[in-house]
């Protein structure tokens, strides 16, 4: 069932006030409070916004966090600022709901997330000493699973968002279990495991079951996660790095057939395939200057 917005108090006085906010360019969060305030406000707000629920904006929320996430790795930082912004709002825009229902406010959000790092943190805001990195991550997990006990989650995998994507939900789930004591002692013992999952993808291949190949498919890309953990190397990085390099080098296919006055679909296999390996050439050579 929908919110129903909070009116913002009609007097004259008050919009008189909110409005000089709204202008305000030094107004800083009090101002994007206010925004969203009156964007959901049911007498003169926006239609859309006064639509919208929290389900409707989980897909704006998650994609403005891959915006972030595309940003930082393109090292864009004009784009970052702009981007942090977009992801800010959705956090004002939970808030802005949360608050029309009675449940929370930006304030209770803002004060939660303080209070946290303040508790968790005692060896910078209270007395205890920490020696190193390794010893605060080991008073870290002791902190974070005494909050799960408190939630109620007893399991070493409980509460692992199910709304995560799949490779960082495996990497997380991978970790937990890692910390009490399940997993391989380096990275050679998990090559032999993805090359004993690549087998076992090519038999069922082979059989022609198309559920034994999603289920060999799984868990090999399970064990390559595990595989990218024990090296160092974050999965869902790796791959949106490989992601943009090729649709880099695919772009320099393109441009190579559009000089000839061609499209992809009009060349060859082995011609795409020339140039494709001409770009990757040309980025090493690049690289190496």
């Amino acid at each position: 069932m929908a919110p129903t917005p909070r009116p913002i108090p009609s007097a004259l006085e008050s919009r008189a006030q909110s409005d000089a906010l709204v202008h305000d360019p030094a107004g800083g969060m009090p101002r994007l409070l206010e925004i969203m305030a009156r964007l959901r406000d049911p007498n003169g707000g926006c239609p859309w916004d006064l639509e919208q629920t929290y389900a409707s904006i989980v897909p704006y929320t998650i994609e403005e966090a891959y915006e972030v996430a595309d940003a930082v790795q393109r090292e864009a930082w004009d784009e970052l600022e702009l981007e942090l912004g977009d992801l800010l709002l959705q956090v004002v825009y939970f808030a802005q709901m949360a608050a029309e229902d009675g449940r929370f406010d930006f304030d209770s959000i803002a004060r939660k997330i303080a209070d946290k790092m303040v508790d968790r943190h005692p060896h910078v805001f209270g007395d205890e000493t920490r020696a190193d990195t390794a010893a605060q991550n080991a008073a870290w997990e002791v902190q974070k699973a005494s909050e799960r006990a408190a939630r109620g989650e007893a399991g070493v995998l409980d509460g692992v968002a199910m709304g995560l994507p799949a490779l960082t939900r495996a990497l997380k789930l991978q970790k937990r279990a890692a910390r009490v004591g399940f997993d391989w002692n380096d990275p050679h013992a998990v090559l032999a495991k993805v090359a004993e999952e690549s087998a076992e993808l090519v038999a069922a291949h082979d059989s022609g079951d198309a559920d034994a190949v999603e289920d060999e498919m799984g868990d090999l890309l399970f064990v390559m996660v595990n595989l990218a953990r024990h090296m160092g190397v974050d999965p869902e990085a790796a791959l949106r790095r490989t992601n943009g390099k090729f649709t880099r080098r695919f772009g320099q296919v393109e441009d190579g057939l559009a000089q000839q006055g061609r499209t992809p679909a009009e060349a060859t296999l082995q011609e795409m395939d020339a140039l494709w390996t001409a770009a990757k050439m040309a980025e090493k050579v690049k690289f190496q200057e």
